[in-house]
């Protein structure tokens, strides 16, 4: 995927919306080489930080649209965060946790008003049927959905929808709080 096509994925009204005009705070759980993250960067106000978090980075240090790209080397499924954050992303990520409701109660932790979640991006392939190693527990949008609001997210809109160069589709959703 080029970083035009991410950007288009990710750019819709509910996004832009959730997101204040002044500098925020937001961490890429899993960024891998950091596409998601500098479509991210481009839609996020200037002066803001964004974290991107995996266990080799392939991300570097910059700043892209006046947004601070952070590499932080981490197992995102073990944390911790090296800051609170406004927002999340998961760019083909969510599908590597296995206990998905545990994994968003700590993520809620994270957010930086405490006990008020915040934005949650998400990128997956809508399909339910495993791909071994690389898409280990799938979450379609149709799961994902019933599975963010009973973590306590009041609205999960799918935001974008793309045909994945694996087969099928992959979507990116927002769930707000």
């Amino acid at each position: 995927m080029r970083l035009s096509e991410a950007i288009h994925l990710l750019d819709h009204p509910a996004l832009r919306a959730a997101i204040p005009s002044s500098p925020v705070c937001w961490a890429d759980l899993g960024c891998g080489d950091g596409l998601f993250t500098e479509a991210l960067a481009r839609l996020l106000p200037r002066r803001s930080a964004l974290y991107g978090i995996d266990l080799r980075p392939r991300l570097h240090s910059d700043t892209v649209n006046g947004v601070s790209l952070i590499p932080f080397p981490a197992d995102f499924l073990t944390m911790p965060l090296p800051t609170e954050v406004d927002g999340f992303l998961m760019a083909n990520a969510l599908h590597y946790v296995q206990d998905k409701p545990a994994f968003l109660k700590k993520l809620e932790t994270y957010y930086r008003n405490g006990a008020q979640k915040g934005p949650l991006l998400i990128v997956e392939y809508d399909k339910d049927t495993p791909v071994e190693q690389w898409v280990p527990w799938p979450v379609s949008f149709a799961k994902l959905q019933p599975l963010l609001q009973q973590a306590g997210w009041k609205t999960v809109e799918k935001i974008g929808e793309v045909h994945s160069v694996y087969g099928g589709m992959m979507y990116a959703a927002i769930a707000l709080p």
